[in-house]
């Protein structure tokens, strides 16, 4: 439905909603298939458990489907009246086809527009720069945004460096025209192509087609050089959010809450400490999740969404393969309420 241009129109989230596999893998579960303890994972992770969709039915596809329906029943929304859909993934259902459109068909969105996009675990941020720019535009009134990774697709469950870390799920959120003066305020973003030797999946893409050779030797999963993504993620998370508070006139005590990216808990520990914000004000789900890549912000606002209230200043941080990396800063919009207030 596009709507004629005019002055620009701030967007705001509306709705949201999540869904994550009913299957949980624990740290003990993990202590059974590698070598590694719960001690040794909660350490220096976090995590306790992480959810993985075993069906091999429930794909990204489903992930985002279920995720899309929990928002729009939760909250009486017609999906006939969604304008676009954006999925942000690094696992889509197949290569060359695009997951937003199969997830738009099968919640019903006929009248939308979908795309998938791709930033890792950025993938969520950025997608609310996109989102935010089509209501900016006026030429929508309805964005859907859904955040979904089935990463135990892509992980080799042999290496304990990776296998700990990641989960699946998905959450999403609805931008629509502001009817007050909250919404999305302003982001910045960065990237530095150096992050491809350092966070990967070395096989599959057009440089490195899969072979029978090289699927024997593994190289189909994702690896990362730990210590390289930290020192990266920690000074370009803290920076972005920093950089966007200082352009704003921000203090640590303006800010209600900062979700940051769940990718480890020292990662946002340290992240928290150059931000110099409390520990209070940081939310995570980490310990339940894990590293759900482009699910984890939605996963968060889903899971803290009645804490919100409106008027709130919120700041997203995140920081993924590519490298990628960003910050948004968003003013709430809504009390929850059940049907919200």
């Amino acid at each position: 439905m596009r709507r004629e241009s005019s002055a620009a129109t701030k967007a705001a989230i509306t709705a949201v909603g999540s869904y994550v596999p009913n299957e949980v893998l624990t740290n003990q579960d993990l202590e059974q298939m590698v070598e590694t303890n719960n001690e040794w994972i909660q350490s220096r992770t976090g995590i306790m458990e992480r959810r993985i969709a075993k069906n091999p039915l429930h794909a990204t596809g489903y992930l985002a489907t279920k995720a899309a329906m929990n928002l729009l029943e939760k909250n009486d929304i017609d999906p006939l009246t969604i304008d676009l859909v954006l999925v942000a993934t690094i696992t889509p259902d197949f290569h060359v086809s695009s997951t937003a459109p199969y997830v738009a068909s099968q919640i019903g969105a006929k009248n939308a527009f979908a795309f998938d996009l791709q930033a890792a675990c950025s993938g969520f941020l950025y997608g609310m720069t996109t989102a935010a720019a089509f209501i900016n535009s006026n030429q929508y009134k309805r964005v859907l945004l859904i955040g979904a990774d089935k990463m135990s697709s892509i992980v080799d469950y042999t290496d304990r460096t990776t296998c700990i870390i990641f989960g699946d799920g998905a959450g999403a959120v609805l931008f629509e025209p502001s009817d007050n003066e909250f919404g999305y305020e302003d982001a910045v973003h960065g990237s530095d192509g150096i992050g491809k030797q350092y966070l990967n999946i070395k096989d599959g893409g057009s440089m490195h087609p899969i072979s029978a050779a090289t699927f024997e030797e593994k190289n189909q999963f994702v690896r990362q050089e730990g210590r390289t993504v930290f020192k990266y993620a920690v000074q370009h998370m803290s920076e972005s959010a920093l950089t966007l508070m200082n352009k704003h006139n921000l203090t640590t005590q303006d800010i209600q809450y900062v979700l940051p990216h769940q990718a480890n808990q020292r990662i946002i520990n340290a992240t928290a400490d150059r931000i110099g914000i409390e520990k209070e004000k940081v939310l995570v789900n980490i310990e339940k999740y894990g590293n759900t890549t482009a699910a984890t912000l939605p996963l968060l606002l889903s899971d803290f969404e009645s804490t919100f209230k409106k008027g709130d200043k919120l700041i997203f941080t995140a920081f993924g393969g590519g490298f990628t990396w960003g910050a948004a800063y968003l003013t709430w919009n809504y009390n929850y309420q059940n049907n919200k207030s």
